[in-house]
């Protein structure tokens, strides 16, 4: 049985955050003459090569904001910079913000994103995330899922790997953070990818420590209490 960790370190885009649901609606918002659900797929797309490149050395560190630009014709330059910077607007999910409250009672909450640091803090403002910290691969200056990154949350705080917990909705984020000593909480987020590409991975694997519904089910399986109740 592993002893209970002391700092839980969050994924941020799609555990925490609606990232399709949110650009979609912003999408629709404007009126934009493509598919809101198309859009939001293609946009996230976009990062992952462009995140692999920085990783291999090919470029050179680089703000996720500028890792990819999509270019809309039909509005004006303060209009497309406004929607370029929609992920400083996501909204979470649903039960987010009372899980994180619950859990933070307990636990040292903080952010594990490969997402810039103004990000982060702007969503985290928009959002009311209460972190107790935001980390991400800036900090590190490598993009999860280097072992630096789940191996500097722990070095921050100096502590042992296994008193680290990843949180996350992503299987290889948390394998790749369990092979490196970290205890794992797998999330559901059926809805990540819009209604139309509902998630078929949200079975138990044998690399999490913990499986759970949501941030309010992971607190009351980690026996946070309720912060009002006290």
């Amino acid at each position: 049985m592993n002893k209970a960790p002391k700092v839980l370190a969050f994924d941020v885009f799609g555990t925490v955050v609606d990232w399709h649901g949110s650009i979609a609606a912003e999408v629709a918002r404007l009126g934009l003459p493509v598919d809101p659900d198309a859009f939001a797929t293609a946009w996230r797309q976009g990062y992952r090569p462009a995140m692999a490149r920085v990783r291999s050395g090919e470029l050179p560190w680089t703000k996720i904001d500028v890792l990819k630009t999509f270019q809309i014709h039909s509005l004006s330059e303060n209009q497309i910079q406004h929607l370029n910077l929609v992920w400083h607007r996501l909204n979470p999910w649903p039960e987010a913000v009372e899980g994180l409250h619950q859990l933070k009672s307990q636990f040292t909450i903080v952010t594990l994103s490969n997402g810039n640091m103004g990000l982060l803090a702007n969503m985290a403002k928009n959002a009311g995330l209460p972190w107790d910290l935001i980390l991400s691969a800036e900090v590190f200056r490598h993009y999860k899922p280097d072992p630096e990154t789940y191996l500097g949350v722990a070095d921050i705080f100096n502590l042992s790997s296994e008193e680290v917990m990843l949180v996350a909705a992503h299987k290889d984020d948390l394998e790749a953070a369990h092979a490196c000593g970290l205890q794992t909480a797998f999330i559901e987020r059926p809805l990540e990818f819009g209604k139309n590409h509902l998630r078929n991975d949200l079975h138990v694997e044998q690399f999490t420590n913990y499986h759970a519904k949501d941030f309010l089910d992971l607190a009351r399986q980690l026996g946070a209490s309720d912060p009002e109740q006290h």
